[in-house]
């Protein structure tokens, strides 16, 4: 009986019953991912068609929908700094890692589940503060999640010009067909009318029969959502400015106070730059918004 042996003989059974089993870790599959490269960790609602149906979702946007997309994603940047920036469309959310990131050895495994699980379960936790209560959350949503690597900065523009570009085309056609059917139509007739049309066969449509200017709809419908960190002016008093000092010495535990330290700061006389979590609705694919914001390919 081990509770009778001595030290020396509990270690040696002890070592012994481990070594025995632990021969199965050699089936582990190594999926760390190549370095130097930018990591995409983007997640897409399974199901989310009969999951909209089934919570009423607003058609062709349910802004409540969006925005609590918006705050999970929010919320991932607070918790994995190595992030740089995300882009959120409809039911899906891309995550950029930057490419010197060494979190979890970059083991593609840990890395996307890690993201896809906070992200469903801050969309279960945060659910009533955006849906009122007589549309209660009738089962749990669903997200998948797949690792692709950019090698550089071209090909992650690339990537994220795709989404927008996606997000565009489908929300134009998306708010084509739902007018048509909200006007009267049957969703045969509406599919019908609208195949093999281009642009500016659906951009006149909306504006001669319906009156409305494409153009002129929420950003956030046409050009999706950018989480970010952003460089925000933060006013220290005079008087404040040891406390200042003495508040990055010793956090406090908060969390975007420790975000917004982590990621460093500058201060200038009686201003200090802080880097804020912020969700923008503007244009990726052209270069003004890398122009303005260098520093998030500058890893």
């Amino acid at each position: 009986n081990a509770e009778y042996m001595g030290d020396t003989a509990l270690f040696q059974v002890t070592k012994m019953a481990c070594s025995r089993y632990e021969y199965v870790k050699g089936f582990e599959q190594d999926d760390t991912l190549l370095p130097n490269c930018w990591i995409v960790v983007r997640i897409d609602g399974r199901g989310f068609t009969k999951f909209s149906d089934a919570h009423s979702f607003e058609k062709p946007n349910d802004i409540r929908a969006l925005n609590l997309m918006n705050k999970c994603a929010e919320l991932v940047l607070h918790e994995f700094t190595d992030i740089v920036l995300a882009f959120g469309e409809s039911d899906e959310y891309s995550f950029v890692f930057r490419k010197q990131c060494k979190l979890w050895g970059r083991r593609a495994s840990k890395i996307q589940s890690a993201i896809v699980s906070y992200f469903s379960s801050n969309y279960v936790f945060h659910w009533s503060h955006f849906f009122p209560s007589d549309c209660p959350l009738q089962y749990p949503p669903t997200f998948d999640a797949r690792a692709v690597l950019y090698p550089s900065n071209q090909n992650l523009r690339d990537y994220l010009s795709w989404r927008q570009v996606d997000c565009h085309i489908n929300n134009q056609y998306n708010t084509c067909f739902w007018t048509l059917v909200k006007s009267g139509k049957t969703r045969q007739e509406a599919q019908k009318q609208l195949q093999g049309t281009l642009a500016d066969y659906k951009n006149e449509l909306l504006f001669t029969q319906f009156n409305i200017n494409y153009a002129t709809l929420p950003a956030i419908f046409r050009k999706g959502s950018v989480v970010l960190r952003e460089y925000v002016d933060t006013e220290i008093p005079t008087d404040n400015m040891e406390v200042a000092a003495s508040e990055e010495r010793h956090p406090t535990g908060d969390l975007e106070g420790e975000v917004e330290r982590s990621i460093g700061s500058e201060r200038k006389g009686k201003k200090k730059l802080r880097r804020k979590v912020t969700v923008i609705h503007e244009d990726l694919i052209g270069d003004a918004f890398w122009t303005q914001r260098s520093y998030l390919l500058d890893d």
